[in-house]
């Protein structure tokens, strides 16, 4: 796991080395609105964002008339809003009756392990998540090989064109798009880069921040080159945005 080229040393991907990791199973997609809602209506469970009451939304989603708010330290095109969460992903008047096989977001580290409680499933260990996404393949950045739009087919959903002004949804979405969209790789995983982030067991820094893998539909190689399946970000527990989701893995034996 792990890459020699990559582009951010602070992020702590490389140098690749050998890992090895047990038996294990991990869903072919990453958990998706219609499957939140059957826990959530379930267990009357509330997410970080809605006891918080705001969540981080991609300012390119908002009107312009939107009232000014907070934005993210570093990355202004990450906008608070308030009243925005899984249910209304960009923010009140928002909602995600027609995209129920679209991936949840806007849901923390804390939340996905609440989900995988109620399940009976758990997150993935980064090396485990790395070994399903790599779809067999050793060394190479992309589920399916080297080049990141083979013969010109788009097979993952990032930022298509000038980050953040202009995206021109080239691959077919401005934002998420169907947790099973675009050809699984030789493993039948979905979606393995781009689309949303995803929640790792592990921790990036120990007792501050956890690991999250994939990329997202907001991936853009003038600025975040992290579509790779060696790629990795840090967030805190606690953290929610638009981009960010989960996929789950199978209980240990």
């Amino acid at each position: 796991m792990g890459s020699d080229d990559a582009p951010y040393p602070a992020d702590g991907e490389g140098p690749a080395r050998p890992v090895t990791v047990g038996p294990f199973r991990i869903s072919a997609t990453t958990v998706t609105n219609k499957e939140l809602a059957a826990f959530t209506d379930a267990t009357g469970y509330r997410t970080d964002a809605e006891r918080f009451g705001w969540s981080f939304v991609f300012a390119g989603f908002l009107p312009d008339d939107f009232p000014p708010t907070r934005a993210a330290v570093a990355t202004p095109w990450w906008r608070q809003v308030h009243g925005a969460y899984w249910r209304s992903p960009e923010g009140p008047g928002s909602d995600v009756l027609d995209r129920p096989d679209h991936p949840v977001v806007h849901v923390s580290h804390y939340d996905a392990l609440a989900y995988c409680g109620w399940a009976g499933v758990r997150l993935p260990a980064e090396a485990e998540w790395e070994y399903a996404a790599r779809g067999g393949l050793e060394g190479m950045p992309y589920p399916w090989g080297t080049e990141r739009d083979p013969g010109g087919e788009y097979r993952m959903n990032i930022f298509r064109g000038t980050f953040p002004h202009k995206n021109t949804a080239a691959d077919g979405h401005r934002g998420t798009c169907p947790a099973d969209a675009f050809e699984p790789n030789a493993h039948g995983l979905h979606n393995t880069t781009g689309n949303v982030w995803e929640w790792c067991a592990d921790w990036f820094t120990p007792g501050d921040s956890r690991v999250l893998k994939g990329g997202s539909y907001l991936c853009h190689a003038s600025y975040c080159l992290r579509y790779r399946t060696s790629a990795r970000m840090a967030d805190t527990p606690d953290s929610s945005s638009g981009n960010t989701g989960f996929r789950v893995a199978g209980p240990r034996p």
